[in-house]
């Protein structure tokens, strides 16, 4: 996250700083869509006037975190179904070809430091700690791009921003059912790549980020339901 705001705006480190609060705040689901942005609240939990914040706003706007209307109050974006079902088809796309890059261009060394995460990972979830899974395999996946050696590929995947971001987490967060196994496919995962084993690992690869999407359609069906009184 700090690697893509700090691109965003190189000139005030305050702003940044703002800017990540926030929206880690909104990614880990403490901020959650709809809710209010009060720039005067927000200037007097950071000490600062209320430029800075509303800096920082404009820049989460960018990202699609953020939604300022005219003459209104900013809020927390809602998210949209389509709107996540368009990222997850560009996303899932990308990284099945990372994957299938990384099995035939990697070097071993690269691919063993992939493995250096699944041990915190598993810890982590022994721990019931959500965020610091998320985290990590935020770093995974980051990791995961740097090494595949398409610089394009890797600079599509950072351009889907925040929000992809706030998806992940949500996803894991509905998604705790699955967390053995998720920790599992990424076991297996990296151990495709050490057998270069291309058409595993984009399967995989594959799989897990459908799944993700999958767990996130249910839950917005859930909620539709009980929107029109269909579940009590």
């Amino acid at each position: 996250m700090a690697r893509v705001l700090e691109s965003a705006d190189r000139t005030n480190p305050r702003v940044t700083s703002i800017a990540q609060w926030i929206g880690c705040a909104i990614i880990e689901g403490r901020l959650q869509p709809g809710d209010d942005l009060n720039t005067v609240d927000l200037s007097k939990q950071f000490q600062t006037s209320r430029t800075p914040v509303k800096e920082a706003l404009l820049l989460l706007e960018k990202e699609g975190l953020v939604t300022i209307p005219p003459y209104r109050r900013p809020f927390v974006t809602r998210v949209s179904l389509e709107e996540v079902r368009e990222i997850y088809q560009v996303r899932v796309n990308l990284l099945m070809l990372t994957a299938e890059l990384i099995v035939n261009t990697a070097s071993d060394e690269d691919i063993a430091s992939l493995r250096a995460f699944l041990l915190p990972m598993r810890e982590m979830a022994a721990d019931h700690d959500i965020d610091g899974v998320f985290w990590a395999s935020v770093a995974f996946r980051n990791r995961e791009a740097e090494i595949g050696g398409n610089r394009q590929v890797k600079r599509i995947l950072d351009s889907l921003g925040l929000r992809t971001l706030q998806l992940r987490h949500l996803s894991m967060k509905l998604g705790r059912t699955y967390a053995e196994q998720r920790l599992s496919d990424r076991e297996r995962l990296v151990g495709a790549y050490e057998e270069r084993d291309a058409s595993l690992a984009v399967a995989l690869t594959g799989a897990m980020v459908r799944r993700s999407l999958k767990i996130f359609e249910q839950s917005e069906d859930v909620r539709a339901k009980k929107d029109s009184g269909q579940v009590a």
